[in-house]
C-alpha cells in the first residue's frame, strides 16, 4: 500500500525511495532491549497538507479528493497500513514539508530474538520437516482462489511447505474449472473476486454433487456477524479474516484431513 500510493501521488520520471534500518535506542523496542525495525517509504511527489496529515489514516480518507489520480480510490489503504502494523505492536507515522514536496511514511516493527530451535507462532518453517503436518499433508489437495496474484502465491508456498498440494487460480471462472477437474479437497476462496464474487462461485461449487463434500474456507477482509452469516448461507465451513492467522488455517484443515476425500 505504501508504494503503490508513492507510485500513484507521483508524476511521471518521479522517484521514491524505501530503506530499511535497525534502531537500538529509544520506546517501542522488542524484548530485552532488541530495538526497533524501521521500514521507510519516501517519495518526491504531490505531498501533504499539514491538515491532511492529521487524518491520514483515518478510513475513507484521501490526500486529494480533487485530484485525479486519487478517484476511484476507497481511502482504506492507509487505515489497513496502520491496522496491521499496530497487530504486530508496531507504529506508523506519515511526514511532509508540505504541498508539492513530497512524503514520506515510516513504519516501527519491534524485533524479537527468535529460538532456533522453537518457531514462534506464525513463524514459517525453514523446512517442511519443522511442521505438524510436514508428512507430505496425507495428499490433501487444496484449491486457492485470490485475485491478487503476489497473495495467493505467497499462500500456496505456505501449504507446499506444509506437505499439501496447493495449486492457484485467479478468477472464480478458473475456480469452478480447476475444482471440475481436480476435485480438491479444499478450497481457500477469496470473496472479493472480479466478474463472478466468491458466493456466487461457493454456490456453484455446491451445486456440484462431487464437491459437496470438501472443505470450503471463505477469505475476506470483513468479519461481522452478518458477513458470517452470509458465507454460511453460501455453503462456507469456515470463514477467516485477512491477513489470514496461518495458525487457524493449519488448525483448521489439520482437523478435517481425515474426513476430506480424495
Amino acid at each position: 500500500n505504501l508504494l503503490q500510493n508513492a507510485s500513484k501521488y507521483m508524476d511521471s520520471g518521479g522517484r521514491m525511495w524505501l530503506s530499511l534500518e535497525k534502531e537500538t535506542s529509544g520506546t517501542g523496542g522488542g524484548p530485552a532491549g532488541m530495538g526497533i525495525a524501521v521500514i521507510r517509504v519516501r517519495d518526491a511527489g504531490i505531498g501533504i497538507s499539514p491538515e491532511a496529515l492529521l487524518h491520514i489514516f483515518d478510513l475513507f480518507t484521501q490526500v486529494g479528493p480533487t485530484l485525479a489520480r486519487s478517484e476511484g480510490g476507497l481511502g482504506i489503504g492507509l487505515t489497513l497500513v496502520k491496522r496491521l502494523v499496530e497487530m504486530h505492536d508496531g507504529r506508523v507515522d506519515a511526514q511532509s514539508a508540505g504541498l508539492g514536496r513530497g512524503s514520506e511514511f515510516r513504519v516501527q516493527l519491534p524485533l524479537l530474538e527468535m529460538a532456533p530451535t522453537s518457531p514462534r507462532a506464525g513463524q514459517l518453517p525453514q523446512d517442511p520437516s519443522a511442521h505438524p503436518s510436514s508428512a507430505g499433508g496425507h495428499g490433501v489437495r487444496i484449491l486457492v482462489v485470490e485475485d491478487n496474484v503476489d497473495a495467493a502465491a505467497t499462500l500456496g508456498e505456505v501449504l507446499e511447505l506444509w506437505g499439501y498440494d496447493a495449486r492457484l487460480v485467479h478468477s472464480g471462472e478458473k475456480a469452478l474449472e480447476a475444482a471440475t477437474a481436480t476435485c480438491p479437497d479444499v478450497v481457500l476462496l477469496d470473496l472479493g473476486l472480479p466478474v463472478m464474487d466468491g458466493y456466487e462461485v461457493a454456490r456453484r461449487l455446491r451445486a456440484e454433487p462431487g464437491l459437496r463434500r470438501m472443505l470450503l474456507v471463505a477469505q475476506t477482509g470483513y468479519g461481522q456477524a452478518e458477513d458470517r452469516k452470509r458465507t454460511q448461507e453460501a455453503g462456507f465451513d469456515h470463514h477467516l479474516i485477512k491477513p489470514i492467522d496461518l495458525d487457524e488455517l493449519h488448525r483448521i484443515i489439520a482437523a478435517n484431513e481425515s474426513l476430506l476425500v480424495h
